[in-house]
């Protein structure tokens, strides 16, 4: 089918499945020195992309942080954890910080801090939090290809941990990778079958040092085709759009609304630049959609 014509059927699903705009932005509280393989990623310890290592940020810390980061006028803020799991005390650190952010500002918070056992699901929720995290980053088929340190049976069961809880789920994938259209085809299905409630869509920025630092970033043609099919295959799930939009995209970095997204990321991503969100925030009021 024609790009133009799938964006339309995709548009139109969302006019028609009431789907409001909301924007949402991540801090990074916990950097560097995964265990995980993931071929992508400048945190994983088994590269040399040179990312940033620290420790988990102290509450105090945390909330200077979303401070500044709540100027720009998110409705989500993620708390992103590098790791395969938090210890007990980083745990309760994360905790104490979404009791600090809820007394102070009216912001949804989600937590991505890789696996979940029930009774830290329910933590979370009574924290304070209302959604949770978890990419299963690629179709079963093409997994194998992108994490051996973490069975995707394993990413499936914390997201069903967190639906389990009464958190949101925010489950997607990353593209670009070498997968086959096939491969995203196959993931969007995955997730309407585990019916989350947000789709988180990224598109790849190679990094010096990871396996996949020669990898080309998808042209813009193919990335809205994705973010189409994925509205098409979900028509009820947020559908937001995160990493490498404006290195995917580039001056095209807004029709991602006309493709079917009702979201997107502004301002950094975990361990790269973002855009400037006052210049996002102005084209998407000029479009007429915030």
């Amino acid at each position: 089918m024609p790009l133009l014509d799938l964006m339309a059927l995709a548009r139109l699903t969302v006019s028609s499945s009431n789907l409001t705009c909301f924007t949402c932005g991540i801090l990074n509280v916990k950097s560097g020195a995964c265990p995980e393989d993931c071929v992508f990623c400048a945190q994983s310890a088994h590269y040399g992309a040179n990312a940033p290592v620290y420790a988990f940020l102290r509450p105090d810390e945390i909330l200077s942080r979303v401070e500044a980061k709540l100027q720009d006028h998110h409705d989500y803020l993620g708390l992103v954890a590098g790791g395969r799991t938090l210890t007990e005390h980083d745990f309760d650190q994360l905790c104490q910080s979404a009791y600090l952010i809820r007394s102070r500002f009216d912001i949804r918070l989600c937590a991505s801090i890789g696996s979940l056992h029930p009774e830290r699901a329910r933590a979370l929720k009574q924290a304070g939090f209302t959604s949770c995290h978890h990419n299963l980053e690629s179709a079963r088929e093409y997994y194998k290809h992108i994490c051996t340190t973490r069975q995707y049976e394993q990413r499936i069961e914390t997201v069903k941990t967190a639906q389990a809880a009464g958190l949101r789920t925010c489950c997607g994938g990353l593209f670009g990778l070498g997968e086959s259209f096939e491969h995203r085809c196959a993931l969007a299905l995955q997730v309407r079958e585990l019916n989350v409630d947000s789709i988180p869509v990224n598109f790849l920025i190679p990094i010096k040092g990871t396996p996949l630092e020669k990898q080309h970033i998808l042209p813009p043609e193919e990335a809205l085709r994705t973010i189409a099919v994925f509205r098409l295959c979900n028509p009820y799930a947020d559908l937001v759009i995160c990493g490498g939009r404006l290195e995917a995209l580039k001056s095209f970095k807004n029709m991602i609304f006309s493709a079917g997204a009702n979201g997107v990321m502004l301002g950094d991503y975990l361990t790269r630049q973002g855009g400037l969100p006052g210049e996002d925030l102005q084209e998407m009021s000029t479009l007429g959609i915030r």
